[in-house]
């Protein structure tokens, strides 16, 4: 691996982690598509390495801030966590399965729905 290569490495990572702190987005809307354009990974692989970032941390430092600040609701985090571990096994289960061009198509789409309903909605 060369230092090229290790300095996007840092730059994605960062860039996640501080808009992952910020407003909760870094592994599908800053690491998937920085990985995707900038190092030339496919969508799963993409995929793939962005949730084995988040897996040992998953923003404890982070999640730490707002446990502090009392922003933090335990029960609904249990909760979505565990639904979470089974539809992330389905998930990539299916995502593995469709072809690479498809699985950007779709991620983009799905990022377009988003923002759209988050702009309009009061």
């Amino acid at each position: 691996m060369n230092i090229g290569t290790i300095l996007i490495l840092l730059a994605i990572g960062l860039s996640a982690g501080v808009f992952g702190g910020m407003v909760g987005l870094g592994g599908g809307v800053i690491m998937i598509p920085a990985m995707v354009y900038f190092l030339g990974l496919s969508m799963q692989s993409a995929q793939g390495t962005s949730l084995a970032v988040m897996l040992p941390p998953v923003g404890l430092l982070a999640v730490m801030n707002y446990y502090k600040a009392g922003q933090l609701n335990f029960k609904y985090a249990a909760i979505i966590a565990i639904a979470f571990f089974v539809g992330g096994y389905f998930g990539s289960k299916i995502a593995l399965n469709v072809a690479p061009d498809k699985m950007k198509k779709v991620f983009a789409v799905a990022l377009m729905l988003i923002a759209v309903n988050m702009f309009f909605k009061k």
